[in-house]
């Protein structure tokens, strides 16, 4: 077996959690042989929660589970970690406003990404979660200057999933049938799911998915105003947040991260962008990639963008604009 990874998630305590933390102690994550270590993070008040956590983890007697430490210790959660999954974040509360929440977080992810910075390996593999994503990740990113940006990116994989899985729906398929569908931007109702170069294998035959469909207006209104607001849908169904998807979304980002991207398939990811297809430099933002085996990544070039698609992709980049502009005036110098 191989030497045990060391794993952190913050907010280890909470929902997503909760449903994240049996897949990646059983194998689903980093492969069959993989030993864990488990490092949790949460805040003091909740280590009671945390400590129910960590017995029922005992209790499912995982192989692969070399060991748990649970903290409320920055210090203790990332050292020496192989890889950092960043859920814990302030959650919008009723009267919030944006500023509010962006503060909270700047906040807590300066922190975090100061401790990963003294602390982690240098080739930590960093994937914030805790919401505005993609801000968050660039602050922490901006905080730890030791670890290559490249090590940093923020969840647009459950935006992917979303996307899929209304095209399958529709056309009736299953969701393993549907490739290149994007995610560009933020995670946030600015995003924009792309299918302009997604296909579909229909009846034995491989089509693009606006041929399948046969409905731009779809395409262009219902589809994407349902994946932008999937996530608000949710809420007002469960009276909670998504946990289940947000943990299965989760493994899929970390394991297409570990192994790499299929062949015949691309992955959205946020990522500190370089300034590919004019998205301005210096922001978090969904790109579709390409993973090889040694988890570097690609951006997936050459796609044709028509004005449609600019439109959009310039929308969502202004308001990471926006978004990084003021959550930076929060940050200590």
């Amino acid at each position: 077996m191989a030497e045990p990874l060391r794993v952190c998630v913050t907010g280890a305590a909470g929902q997503i959690a909760y449903s994240l933390l049996y897949a990646i102690g059983n194998g689903e994550v980093f492969g069959e042989h993989q030993a864990i270590t488990l490092l949790l993070l949460d805040i003091p008040p909740m280590i009671p929660a945390l400590n129910g956590v960590i017995m029922e983890l005992q209790d499912c007697s995982l192989p692969l589970l070399h060991e748990i430490v649970g903290t409320s210790d920055p210090a203790v959660s990332f050292n020496n970690i192989d890889v950092a999954i960043l859920v814990g974040a302030m959650p919008r509360k009723e009267g919030m406003e944006r500023k509010d929440l962006l503060k909270a977080n700047a906040k807590i992810f300066e922190v975090q990404g100061k401790a990963l910075d003294k602390h982690a390996k240098k080739t930590v593999k960093v994937l914030v979660v805790g919401n505005p994503a993609n801000t968050n990740c660039l602050i922490t990113s901006k905080c730890a200057p030791s670890i290559p940006k490249e090590n940093f990116s923020c969840l647009t994989k459950l935006d992917q999933n979303r996307a899929v899985t209304q095209i399958a729906m529709r056309l009736g398929v299953k969701t393993t049938a549907v490739k290149h569908v994007i995610i560009w931007g933020n995670h946030s109702s600015t995003q924009y799911p792309d299918v302009q170069h997604a296909t579909v294998e229909l009846n034995g035959q491989t089509v693009t998915v606006k041929e399948a469909v046969k409905d731009d207006n779809w395409i262009q209104g219902e589809f994407m105003k349902v994946v932008q607001t999937r996530g608000a849908a949710i809420i007002k169904a469960r009276k909670l947040s998504s946990a289940m998807s947000a943990a299965k979304a989760i493994c899929d980002h970390m394991r297409i991260w570990w192994f790499g991207t299929p062949e015949d398939d691309i992955t959205s990811m946020g990522i500190v962008s370089g300034g590919s297809y004019g998205v301005p430099e210096g922001i978090v933002y969904s790109f579709p990639l390409k993973i090889d085996a040694e988890r570097n990544y690609k951006i997936h070039k050459n796609l044709e963008i028509n004005q449609f698609s600019r439109e959009k992709m310039d929308l969502t980049a202004k308001e990471l604009c926006e978004e990084r502009d003021l959550a930076f005036t929060f940050l200590q110098e």
